[in-house]
Parts: C-alpha cells; structure tokens; sequence
C-alpha cells in the first residue's frame, strides 16, 4: 500500500527510517530494506537509509497493509469557530494534545476530530495526524486549522510554506519591554545539547521572525501581541526567552519554576488565524476569544 507523508519542520534532520518508523508500525530494519529497493521515494526520487528528511519533503513509500494503528473516534465538546466541506476551525483549549503520539493515544485533538468529522479528514501527513496541517503545543489555547480532505490540506501547506497566513498570538512575558514595539529576527533550530529543546542556532537554524507590540504594561509582567512572519517550533517562546523576557509559566525557555502558584504552561493564545480559503480563493481571518485563566491572570496581575 502506497502511502505519503509531508514532513514538517520540527521533524527535519531525522533519518528517513526513524521518521517513519515512527509514524508506521514498521521495524528499522524493515524499511532499510524497502530504502535499498527503492520502494520509498523522496519528492520522486529514491533515497537512501542515511537520509535525513528536511521541511517539506514529500514521502512516498510502499509500505506493507494492515500496520495502521487505530486511531479512536472519541465524542468531545469541541469549540468550532468555522466549519465548511474543506476545512475546521477550532479553538483549542489548554493542556490538550493536538494529534497522537507516544504516550497520548486518546484525549487528542485527533480523537475528538475523528469523531465530529467520521472519518472525513485529510490522509497527507498520515495516520496518526489526519486533519492536521500544523499544530500548536499543548498548553497553547487558540485558533488551529483542520483539512477535511488533501486538496485543502495541499493549499494550507503550500501557504505556510510562503508564509502568507497571518498569525497572531497573544502572550504574558516577564518583565518591562523597553520598546513598544520591536522584531526578532533570529534563526532557529534544535538546541545544540538538548535535542527536545528550540533555540537561537545561528550556525543551524532556520529563519524565523517574530514581530511584537505592547498591549498592556502589568506588574512585572507586560502583555504583548506577536505576530509570526514565520512559524518555526516554538518560535514565540524561544524568541521572547532570547531578548530576555520568556513567557510566564514557560519552565523550559524561562524559570524552571513558575511565580504564579496553580499556573501550569506557557501563557500563549493564538488569537488570529487568517488563510486564503483552498476552494473560493477568498481571504478569510478566524479569531478565538481570550481564555478565561489567560483574563484572570491579566486581571490578577494589574
């Protein structure tokens, strides 16, 4: 059975056999052999097993039936901003798991969509993501995109590729900012000794620009709005940590322990999701309301 995948970008420089090992109930060994008989191809063009895929790279391999995993349609309470026969819009709130992975095979995102859409969502980026074109960290509320089907999966792709969807996020960060409004504009890539960590890699990274604006001056803390030109992993967090004012309740990029007592992740809401629409051409902008801890931790801190 042939089946693809789109690699993303918190997923390069990973040889091609652990990456879809990962994805696949297929042994290492298995697919180095499937690489040397060039049954898996990379943008059309057979690899070889020491391959690492890169961001945008189109995977096509001829994988044995019957290895899928079963991911459970599991009833949710979704809060759906916009709904059509393409895409989803919902607004994700904290401490949820976008898709399946190792240790989170229910209770996702994913499960909830499977779900509400029976089975109608995209198949590009495999079987543990269907639907999912991007995504947002757990503790992250917000706006996130859905595809029902791989034409409109290809057309958000393809836009966040060019950077032309407008993202805007909101974020409590450590603090005064000096300006009132400013730019980061710092490549980014994996830490150079903690591989589960981001970080500003000059010599490594990637691109990645963050542009920022004060909302509101609080005690100790300021209120900003982002606004990403680029969408590398946690780049936010990892650009406000940089210049010296790390989100609050970030206890990776910021203090290891949070000042605010019951507080649990990054203070981050994707407030604004703005797309071309895959089928009508038509600009359209989503925007999910603030949640209710993120308005009484603003309120608390005045």
């Amino acid at each position: 059975m042939k089946r693809e995948f789109l690699v993303e970008e918190e997923e390069q420089d990973i040889r091609i056999d652990k990456y879809l090992s990962g994805l696949c109930d297929v042994s290492r060994s298995y697919l180095q052999k499937l690489l040397k008989d060039g049954l898996i191809q990379v943008n059309g063009v057979p690899v070889k097993g020491s391959y690492k895929v890169s961001e945008g790279d189109r995977i096509l391999a001829d994988l044995p039936e019957a290895v899928e995993l079963e991911i459970a349609a599991e009833p949710m309470d979704l809060d759906i901003l916009y709904e059509d026969e393409d895409i989803l819009l919902v607004n994700k709130p904290k401490n949820m798991v976008v898709h399946p992975a190792a240790g989170h095979y229910t209770g996702t995102l994913v499960n909830g969509l499977m779900a509400h859409c029976r089975g109608n969502l995209s198949g590009i980026n495999g079987v543990l993501r269907p639907g999912i074109v991007h995504r947002i960290d757990k503790d992250t509320t917000g706006v996130l995109i859905v595809c029902k089907n791989d034409r409109a999966h290809q057309s958000i792709a393809d836009q966040l590729k060019v950077h032309s969807i407008t993202r805007k996020y909101y974020a409590i960060v450590h603090g005064s900012l000096k300006e009132e409004e400013g730019t980061v504009d710092a490549p980014i890539g994996r830490h150079p000794t903690d591989r589960k960590k981001m970080a500003v890699n000059y010599k490594n990274g990637k691109p990645a620009v963050t542009h920022y604006r004060v909302l509101k001056r609080l005690r100790g803390y300021t209120l900003i709005e982002c606004r990403l030109e680029t969408g590398r992993t946690h780049q936010i967090r990892v650009h406000m940590a940089s210049i010296g004012h790390p989100l609050l309740g970030d206890t990776v990029y910021g203090p290891a322990k949070c000042p605010v007592s019951g507080l649990e992740g990054q203070t981050l809401h994707a407030g604004v999701l703005g797309i071309v629409h895959p089928r009508t051409g038509e600009y359209m902008e989503f925007t999910a309301p603030m949640p209710e801890y993120f308005k009484e931790l603003l309120e608390k801190l005045q």
